[in-house]
Formats: structure tokens, C-alpha cells, sequence
């Protein structure tokens, strides 16, 4: 009775705790994820899951499974490397263009464990920043693009890694330090310093400030330790993932604060051509980019 699919579907209400966005990650509808529970209660004669409001958590029989359904997934995925490096499908080039630059702090660890397993595959980097990463694709520039779009291009794969959100980074003395959350006015007369990026790529302002009608003078650096070093030297405030920020919060270096009452949220995706998704160390690349995000960021939410 139990089946390989059962053990994707516990693993996606673990990881998301929620029955919709478990279905869209395993791609079902919501009535056939609750069909594949039910049976396997049915079966067992035990609860698996019990909702909590408007979440769901695993019973204990439920975690039981979920135990087994992460050895048996990790197991498939190492099998299919070795079938991809038998079938001579292990070789090949990864050019990883990133729009999300403070990406840098996960993927460094992601390349190094992904050279391990596929030691015949050239990493790279592309540097610098670019007005259209999409385009780096379709000119055969790069294979992977880290970033927030997810527009439909015809030649195009998107693929979904997860949502996160942005907080306001202001010095530790700053005025409005007693504010909990930030709205559009309070950012009035700032300096905002960003990655010299066009503006419509800056989320705080597309979505925050451009529509109140605030324009505030912007300074730019490359790297996101720049950017926090100039916010602690109150050379200006910054809106940075709030992932990257736990450490310098902690320390006092900086602190951060929520943009609008319900957060300003963002999507990562890896943008890929269609025609070379297939190729089995790019599966592997995205499948553990998504998987070491989940178990090391923290405050990150599935995107599907």
C-alpha cells in the first residue's frame, strides 16, 4: 500500500505545513492530496496529519514516515546521479548568473557540495551585474539565473525556490529605531543604499515607495557586507532578505524592521532554458539548492 508517491506527499506537508501548497508542490489538486491521506490512515488505522488552525502538523505515525520518506528520496537522488554519470550524462558546463546577490551567503556552500557529487561539471560564476540576467540564457551567456523573475518567455523554464522577506537594515541609533514596523513615509528624505541595479528591480521601491511618491536619493555598493557596513556608519538605511541579516541583528551592528504592516515579501527562482532542464546535474542543482535552502535559511516559505 504504501507507495513512493505517499512518502513525496508527507514530506511536502512537512516541509510546508499546509495541504495547498503541499499539493502544488507535488502536483495535485488539494482533493487528491486529502484522497492519498485518507487511504493511507485507512490502511494503517492510524491518524497521519491533524490540522492546527489553518496549518496542518504529522501525527507521530505521520513523522514516522516522513523518517523513511527522507532516506528513501536522498537514496533516489543518489541513484540517479549514478545512472546520469553511467549513461555519460555527467559532464557539461554550470554558468550560475545571480540577480539575488546576497544569494552569495548559500550558494558557496551549495557549489562546494555539488562538485562532489558531479566532479566532470565546470561551475562558474558570471560576474557583474546585469540590466536583463533572463537575456544571459537565450545568448548562451549562462545556464542557471538566480533571481526574482518569472515572467513567460517562450524558451524559458522558471523554477520555483522559495519566498522570502525583505526588512528594513538601520543603523542601531537610527530615529526611527522605536518604530516596529516601517511604512512608505517613514522612508521620506533617506538615502537608500542598494546594488546598482535599475530601480525597478529594487522591490522597496517598486512596490513601496515608486506608488506613494516617494523618490529617495540612492547609493549603491556591490557587496551586501558594504551595504551593512555604510547602514552601521549611518551613511543611509538599506532593505535587504532577511536571511542574510540574523547574524549582524544579533551582534547590534544593525537593526531591522518589518515594511508595512504584512512585510514586504519577494520570490527566488532559478531560471533555466527549456531545452537543457533535463540534464540530469541540473535537476540535482536545483533539487539541492531548494533543499539546502530550506534546512539552513531560516524565515524562508515555500514558493510554488
Amino acid at each position: 500500500m504504501l507507495e513512493l508517491r505517499h512518502l513525496r506527499t508527507l514530506a511536502a506537508l512537512h516541509e510546508t505545513g499546509s495541504v495547498s501548497r503541499a499539493a502544488k508542490r507535488v502536483h495535485l489538486t488539494q482533493s487528491a492530496l486529502s484522497h492519498q491521506i485518507k487511504a493511507l490512515q485507512t490502511h494503517y488505522r492510524l491518524p497521519m496529519v491533524q490540522r492546527r488552525g489553518q496549518s496542518v502538523e504529522l501525527t507521530d505515525a505521520g513523522k514516522h514516515l516522513v523518517a523513511l520518506a527522507e532516506t528513501v528520496l536522498e537514496a533516489i537522488q543518489v541513484t540517479e546521479r549514478g545512472l546520469a554519470k553511467i549513461s555519460e550524462q555527467a559532464s557539461g558546463s554550470l554558468r550560475i548568473a545571480l540577480e539575488c546577490h546576497t544569494c552569495f551567503d548559500w550558494l558557496m556552500p551549495l557549489m562546494d557540495a555539488f562538485r562532489q557529487h558531479w566532479p566532470d561539471v565546470e561551475l562558474d560564476l558570471v560576474s557583474g551585474f546585469h540590466s536583463d540576467p533572463i537575456r544571459l540564457l537565450e545568448e548562451g551567456l549562462a545556464d542557471v539565473v538566480i533571481g526574482s523573475e518569472n515572467k513567460r518567455r517562450r524558451d524559458i523554464a522558471h523554477h520555483p525556490l522559495f519566498c522570502f522577506e525583505i526588512l528594513a537594515v538601520l543603523p542601531p541609533d537610527h530615529a526611527l529605531r522605536r518604530k516596529r514596523i516601517l511604512q512608505a513615509p517613514d522612508f521620506s528624505g533617506m538615502t537608500l543604499i542598494t546594488y546598482p541595479v535599475p530601480e525597478d528591480r529594487i522591490d522597496l521601491i517598486h512596490h513601496v515607495l515608486k506608488p506613494a511618491g516617494i523618490h529617495p536619493e540612492r547609493r549603491t555598493a556591490e557587496l551586501t557586507v558594504a551595504i551593512l557596513q555604510l547602514v552601521a556608519s549611518r551613511r543611509g538605511i538599506a532593505a535587504l532578505p532577511s536571511w542574510g541579516l540574523k547574524n549582524y541583528v544579533e551582534h547590534e551592528y544593525v537593526i531591522a524592521r518589518r515594511i508595512g504592516s504584512s512585510g514586504l515579501w519577494s520570490n527566488l527562482y532559478a531560471s533555466t532554458l527549456k531545452e537543457t532542464a533535463a540534464r540530469p546535474y541540473l535537476r540535482d542543482f536545483l533539487a539541492t539548492a531548494k533543499n539546502t535552502c530550506f534546512a539552513t535559511l531560516e524565515g524562508i516559505v515555500p514558493l510554488e
